[in-house]
């Protein structure tokens, strides 16, 4: 379940002015929301029993995303089975086809749904790179995991 911290965060974005999706991204879902988008894939991850899931807001930090989302999954069976689940629920929510790469060794996913970009680790892995560490990630931007 979610930290209380990252929900305030994510009710706090909600009253922010929502970002124009991507131009990949079906126009007619009128009511696109970067906090919906975010909030999906972290439900979806949270339901799939992602481990050690971290939100980072990238806002006025970079250019390429808003929010970096990464988690890891226990096997590599694991890590394809969530980035697989989360590009079917941004599709069928709407927010079009993500693009991923690493999905055949399933080591590290990267699924790019525009504004959100989402690194799927094996542990080991993740911890090789440790990318949380670039975005200086304070304790308070962690979700609680299973």
């Amino acid at each position: 379940m979610w930290s209380k911290t990252l929900s305030r965060q994510l009710a706090q974005d909600a009253h922010s002015e929502p970002a124009a999706p991507p131009a990949d991204i079906d126009q007619s879902t009128a009511d696109f929301d970067e906090t919906s988008l975010e909030t999906l894939i972290l439900n979806k991850l949270d339901d799939d029993k992602a481990q050690d899931i971290v939100c980072i807001d990238l806002r006025g930090k970079s250019s390429v995303a808003d929010t970096l989302i990464i988690a890891s999954g226990r096997s590599h069976r694991h890590v394809g089975a969530l980035a697989d689940h989360v590009m079917r629920a941004l599709k069928d929510a709407g927010f079009g086809k993500a693009r991923v790469e690493g999905l055949p060794a399933c080591d590290w996913v990267l699924l790019d749904a525009g504004d959100v970009v989402v690194h799927l680790f094996r542990p080991e892995v993740r911890s090789f790179y440790n990318i949380e560490k670039i975005w200086s990630v304070s304790s308070n931007h962690t979700v609680d995991s299973h």
